[in-house]
């Protein structure tokens, strides 16, 4: 016996619709029907949600916004980029993808990493 609409479920194949997904932040699954292209599609979080994974977001974009490692669903940019956040110049640094200027150097030999400007002529990762 099949489940019917918003009946509980734990796969596609108990229900009429052949679509047995969650619809909320519960992670309870129910029968649901399908989309107009015959899809099953889960409820996914909006911006400002916690995520662990780009798909668990409505955006597609769940990236860190802070110094925290904890990851938040976020609005792509105009140009549909998912961008995460990175450290502004000063910041200790471990590699040039930490820093917003993309660029990661010791400014002596002894001192530690940081984000610096990028400078010169071709905006490149030079030591000041």
């Amino acid at each position: 016996m099949f489940q019917g609409i918003r009946e509980a479920c734990e796969n596609h194949s108990e229900c009429l619709s052949n679509c047995c997904v969650t619809n909320s932040p519960n992670p309870q699954k129910f029968c649901t029907p399908q989309t107009t292209l015959l899809q099953c599609l889960s409820w996914q979080k909006p911006n400002r949600h916690t995520c662990s994974e780009h798909s668990e977001c409505r955006s597609n974009c769940c990236v860190r916004n802070s110094y925290s490692s904890q990851r938040f669903c976020t609005p792509k940019t105009i140009f549909l980029q998912c961008m995460d956040w990175h450290k502004p110049n000063g910041d200790y640094c471990n590699s040039h993808g930490d820093c917003r200027s993309q660029c990661c150097l010791q400014l002596t030999e002894v001192s530690p990493y940081r984000c610096i400007p990028r400078s010169g002529l071709l905006a490149q990762c030079l030591p000041l």
